[in-house]
């Protein structure tokens, strides 16, 4: 186990830090990704407390190049590559009438194409040793959610593609898996980088329904938010279950949340639960 090497994305908090630390404390040779290095140090500190080594090295999802120089770099120091962890992602709050295409664009490019990115740089390395591609995705990649239009349509994205790829893969030998969190106490949601009360000051007529929203998802955060390292036990899970799932969620609540949609056949039940969230 010891020499198997695992690339993980977008480790400098939250999941990707403790899927990173638990990777490596599991025996994998954990190679921890982030598009600034200058930001690793709650990283390091994490595997110090941990008395684990990782291989921190820089990685940009949304730059091809950055990403095959990161790939090209584990392959040459490790000589193999057998799991990948796309864990990078950016949050976003908007309307489609208050936002512009381009950032809808940008949402798109960090949380679907950064994903693609490094999904295809890293096939042929887990064509070889058989391994497994995992993609951290959210509860929102299968219920859309209100002022999340863009965010959601990136998630389902990333859904729709691996599960299309799942059976391509298994064929030559890759097991495909996504990983779905429900609300997570991490630096994500201040990640959004937007100040609330201004959103919802220049909302217009949305703003009524936006500080509903708001009201209701700040309370599920504070009330019933995963710590990452629980929501990281179900990537670990997909990393090294003999038969892991293609859809794992990382909690009953996601469970029961993601089951709404999927049995949900004429899309009432989805639109009857959040119909209600603006109002």
């Amino acid at each position: 186990m010891s020499s198997k090497v695992v690339l993980i994305t977008g480790t400098s908090s939250g999941i990707g830090l403790a899927a990173a630390v638990g990777a490596a404390k599991a025996g994998w040779r954990s190679v921890a990704t982030l598009r600034d290095t200058s930001r690793a140090d709650a990283l390091r500190k994490a595997a110090a407390d941990a008395g684990v080594e990782l291989d921190i090295r820089q990685l940009d999802v949304t730059d091809p190049a950055s990403v095959a120089a990161a790939i090209d770099g584990v392959i040459n120091d490790h000589g193999r590559l057998d799991a990948v962890i796309n864990n990078a992602g950016a949050g976003h709050l908007g309307t489609l009438e208050n936002e512009t295409v381009a950032d809808v664009r940008q949402v798109m490019e960090v949380n679907f194409f950064g994903v693609l990115h490094v999904s295809k740089a890293a096939l042929p390395h887990l064509r070889a040793s058989g391994g497994r591609l995992i993609t951290v995705t959210s509860v929102g990649g299968v219920v859309g959610q209100p002022f999340n239009e863009a965010y959601c349509a990136a998630k389902f994205a990333v859904e729709g593609y691996m599960e299309s790829l799942a059976p391509v893969a298994a064929k030559l030998g890759v097991t495909v898996s996504v990983v779905e969190p429900g609300a997570v106490a991490t630096e994500f949601v201040s990640n959004i980088g937007v100040d609330l009360e201004a959103e919802v000051a220049a909302a217009g007529p949305y703003a009524d329904a936006l500080q509903a929203y708001l009201d209701r998802t700040v309370s599920q955060f504070l009330s019933g938010a995963q710590s990452p390292a629980e929501a990281a036990e179900s990537v670990l899970e997909a990393l090294t279950a003999d038969r892991p799932a293609f859809r794992i969620q990382t909690s009953d609540w996601a469970r029961g949340f993601t089951g709404t949609k999927l049995t949900d056949l004429d899309g009432s039940a989805v639109l009857g639960l959040t119909n209600g969230w603006v109002g």
